[in-house]
């Protein structure tokens, strides 16, 4: 039975949100040194250059995703995570796909992102990969590091 994914604009004020958020801080501080984790805690996304949205399955928080605008024409994926119960369900691709269509609503022309490079990463990878990301190497103020890799896709 397929499960219907709504997503919506999120506040980052409801508990549920918030405690995702917590938990996917505290799963990169697992599986990369400090200084290699990437990740925006709840004030951080609430930066004025971020939208975040959430999605839902039957009244439950099954993942979360951010766009981040890094100027006029492109923009970067932040904060994608989905509920360890909704793994393998179609719910990073659902945020994924929407986060695509609203930087081209925007008018953006590329989207960029930083994931891990350990083990539990490679699904991330796989699913970026899958629609049309492409690796590349570290864009804005990010280096090259070993914990670290790079993508981009045109728009």
């Amino acid at each position: 039975m397929q499960r219907t994914i709504e997503i919506r604009t999120d506040d980052l004020s409801g508990e549920a949100t918030r405690r995702l958020i917590a938990l996917h801080l505290a799963g990169m501080h697992d599986n990369s040194p400090s200084e290699s984790v990437h990740a925006l805690d709840i004030e951080a996304l609430r930066h004025p250059s971020l939208s975040v949205w959430t999605a839902w399955i039957d009244g439950e928080l099954a993942g979360v995703g951010a766009l981040k605008s890094l100027d006029a024409h492109r923009g970067e994926i932040k904060s994608m995570r989905a509920d360890d119960r909704f793994r393998g369900t179609g719910v990073g691709r659902a945020l994924l796909r929407h986060i695509v269509e609203e930087a081209r609503r925007r008018g953006m022309s590329s989207l960029w992102l930083e994931t891990g490079t350990t083990e539990d990463f490679v699904p991330a990878q796989r699913l970026y990969e899958s629609e049309g990301f492409v690796f590349c190497g570290p864009f804005e103020d990010y280096a090259l590091d070993p914990f670290s890799v790079f993508m981009t896709r045109a728009l």
